[in-house]
């Protein structure tokens, strides 16, 4: 089963598309930078990690096996905290990325100096991989609402990649038990044919992946403007999609996409986006849930109506991520806001 790898070296062919893709999602363009700087540290972790597999089961290098055995533990962290930046505040999000990273690294070093067993790491990854698994199952299910960072229209799609990223953990969680369970029972043979199924598995996922990657990338720089004219116009593309969303409550659209409001205003995305950016310090998608805010705030000083239904009729289509973004912005929970504002 050795001669396979080494024959058709599929852990080669994964880690050039590993590298490949954590080139392109460098650029991505979800709304937050540090999500896709974490995207590409996730696909450049895969690409060593192939790597390592390759030189060791195809051509029978192990001066590295220690590195691979540890180099799992940053996979969970990794899967997951490029969501989160879209999720938390940026000072809460610092905090919670130097937790994550910083545990596991800890960890990784406890492994390093203390005479445990091999098995001991492997229980390690193998709970780090349903840690994060169940972490980002949960973010998952409180839906696209809850992503106040990303571009608007990009959130049911990043959703989506919750659950992929979730299923990819369980899939590398089966493959590590059953490669540790074959150590375990003296039949190393198979460990390399485990591999080599694992590889192709994770092979169709990338290619996937760079199928998909391409309409999420930023767009070439344009030609500069001079800064007095660049301002004007952004502040005059900013005024009219303000007055578009107001007069037509667009904004009260839960399927509002930024592709559907710049084609309202007949201009391109990028220029819309950068406009609302440049004037307001926001990206598209928290400008339009900052209307939607004022328009909850209004109803519930001014009607009887329920706080769901005031959440609905606002465009918001969870209660977890209404709640935060209220609680956000007038530092109160609506129902309070409610009691202390009365209406007339």
């Amino acid at each position: 089963m050795e001669g396979s790898l080494f024959a058709l070296p599929l852990p080669i062919f994964s880690a050039v598309l590993c590298a490949v893709i954590a080139v392109l999602a460098r650029r991505l363009d979800l709304g937050n930078d540090k999500s896709a700087i974490l995207f590409s540290a996730l696909f450049s972790l895969f690409t060593l990690e192939a790597g390592l597999v390759a030189i060791r089961f195809g051509y029978g290098i192990d001066h590295f096996v220690g590195l691979q055995r540890v180099l799992p533990l940053f996979v969970g962290p990794l899967s997951y905290l490029p969501f989160l930046a879209l999720i938390v505040p940026a000072e809460q999000f610092n905090a919670m990325l130097l937790r994550h990273l910083g545990s596991v690294a800890a960890i990784t070093l406890g492994l390093q100096l203390l005479p445990l067993r091999a098995g001991i790491a492997d229980m390690v990854i193998v709970g780090s991989y349903l840690f994060y698994a169940v972490a980002l199952l949960w973010r998952w299910r409180q839906g696209p609402d809850q992503l106040i960072h990303a571009r608007l229209g990009v959130a049911r799609t990043v959703t989506r990649w919750m659950l992929w990223a979730a299923g990819v953990l369980i899939i590398l969680l089966l493959l590590e038990s059953a490669i540790s369970l074959s150590f375990a029972m003296q039949k190393g043979g198979q460990v390399a044919a485990i591999i080599s199924y694992g590889t192709l598995l994770m092979i169709l996922f990338l290619v996937g992946v760079l199928f998909v990657l391409p309409r999420f990338l930023k767009s070439r720089p344009v030609a500069s403007r001079t800064p007095s004219s660049g301002n004007a116009e952004a502040a005059r593309l900013e005024a009219a999609a303000h007055a578009l969303l107001m007069e037509t409550r667009l904004f009260l659209d839960p399927d509002l996409s930024v592709q559907r409001l710049a084609k309202r205003l007949h201009v391109p995305v990028r220029n819309l986006s950068l406009a609302i950016n440049e004037t307001k310090g926001v990206n598209v998608s928290q400008y339009v849930n900052d209307l939607r805010l004022s328009h909850a705030a209004n109803l519930l000083r001014s009607c009887d109506d329920s706080v769901a239904a005031v959440m609905v009729e606002s465009g918001f289509l969870t209660r977890s991520n209404f709640y935060r973004e209220f609680q956000r912005v007038y530092g109160q929970s609506p129902a309070a806001y409610r009691q202390s504002n009365p209406a007339p």
